[in-house]
Parts: structure tokens; C-alpha cells; sequence
């Protein structure tokens, strides 16, 4: 057991990750060239891509034979784990492997998103985006850390960044190093959410899309949400 938290085998049929919708739209090239030109596109793509490389040679840390080939939506998952901040922590991962972050409810996502999304527009000092983002389910089932009932609060759930991820990351780190494949916790951005990361590729099964959320920031830290599709 990874430290002291609870671990439990987790059966969750239908988890929510908003995804931004440019990442699934063919490439913007796409309509002004030949078809068959398209050889030409895939192989620029297959040498700026992050994604790509990451499933071909592995990245810092995480090795090429984590990432998923042959399922529906695998390019999405390994795209959660093959992308990450630079020179930043998120909660459950860092620099050199990333981790696929969902929820219960769609209104748990949007208001993780919206936290953010008003720290990034916080830097430039312009409270203005619009960003449409498309739902992607998930089932989860295996060994999990369960941090949904641990008192008092543990570390790695502090809602200050700067205290909450380094935590957060040596947890995610025992975890895998026990074969657990992630956490589920309580949203530290919504009051009675829950959440889930999900800390290899393989962990993340049966993937859909949904439907296309347009979250509109207008001068103010939370956004508006329109259903588009």
C-alpha cells in the first residue's frame, strides 16, 4: 500500500475528461493539399509531434512500451500521458510523464477546467477565451488509492498548488511503483466532486466521445458553457 491511504478495486462504468476539440480535428493543411500529398503531412507530423515520438522512443519518464496501439481513441489517451508542463507540476504528475485526469460528472470537469484555465489567463492579465471542448468517457476498473474518505486532509489534496503537487507526485510515484493504476479523490475544486487519475495508459478503457461543451471567458474568472453539439 502506497504510504498510509486506503487502496480499493475500483469498478467505475462511465468517467468524463473534456478534451479541447482542436486536438481532434484533422490537420488544418489538410484541405488545401492533394491526398496525395498526405504522406508528405504525416511525415512533418510524425517529426514535430510530442505524441508520436514519445510512442516511438519513450520520453523521461515513461518508455514506449506503456503507451497504447491498437483501441479506439488510443492516440488520445497516450496524448494525456506523452504532454505535461515543462517546468511545472499538475496534482498526480509532473515533467517527463503525464496522467489522464477525469471525473464523475461533466460539472466536476468544467470546474477543475475553469481553475485552470484563470490561472493561465491570470498571467497575461486578459480574462478573454473561448475554447470548445468535447466530452471523452471512460470505464476504470483495477487497484486504486482511495483518498475520498482520509482525515485529516492529506497534502497532496492542498488546495495551494505549491503544497498539494509535490505531495500529490510523490503519491502518484509509490503508487506505480506498487502497480496501482491511480488515485480517486475528492475535487478540490468542487465542493462533493470526485475525480480520478489515472496514472498508465492501459488504465484507461473503453473510451467514447460525447458531446462538445464551448466555455466562453468574458472579463470574469468563471467561464459560461454553452452545449454546442
Amino acid at each position: 500500500m502506497p504510504l498510509d491511504y486506503p487502496t480499493i478495486t475500483l469498478a467505475e462504468p462511465r468517467t468524463v475528461r473534456l478534451v479541447a476539440t482542436a486536438r481532434l480535428r484533422d490537420p488544418v493543411l489538410l484541405g488545401l493539399i492533394d491526398r496525395e500529398r498526405l504522406a508528405d503531412l504525416e511525415e512533418i507530423e510524425n517529426a514535430t509531434s510530442g505524441r508520436l515520438s514519445a510512442q516511438q522512443h519513450g520520453a523521461e519518464g515513461i518508455t514506449a512500451g506503456e503507451f497504447l496501439a491498437t483501441v479506439p481513441h488510443a492516440a488520445f489517451v497516450n496524448a494525456a500521458f506523452a504532454y505535461w508542463r515543462p517546468r511545472e507540476l499538475n496534482r498526480f504528475n509532473g515533467p517527463g510523464r503525464g496522467a489522464w485526469y477525469a471525473a464523475l460528472t461533466v460539472e466536476t470537469c468544467i470546474r477543475e477546467i475553469a481553475f485552470h484555465m484563470a490561472r493561465e489567463l491570470a498571467r497575461v492579465n486578459d480574462f478573454h477565451a473561448t475554447i470548445d471542448y468535447a466530452e471523452m468517457f471512460a470505464s476504470f476498473a483495477g487497484a486504486f488509492v482511495d483518498l475520498r474518505s482520509v482525515a485529516p486532509t492529506p497534502s497532496c489534496l492542498h488546495r495551494d498548488p505549491a503544497i498539494g503537487y509535490p505531495a500529490g507526485n510523490a503519491l502518484a510515484e509509490e503508487a506505480r511503483a506498487e502497480g496501482l493504476n491511480g488515485i480517486v479523490y475528492p475535487s478540490r475544486r468542487h465542493e462533493g466532486g470526485t475525480c480520478l487519475a489515472a496514472l498508465w495508459p492501459h488504465a484507461v478503457q473503453s473510451v467514447t466521445q460525447g458531446g462538445v461543451l464551448r466555455l466562453r471567458w468574458a472579463g470574469t474568472q468563471q467561464p459560461s458553457v454553452t452545449s454546442i453539439v
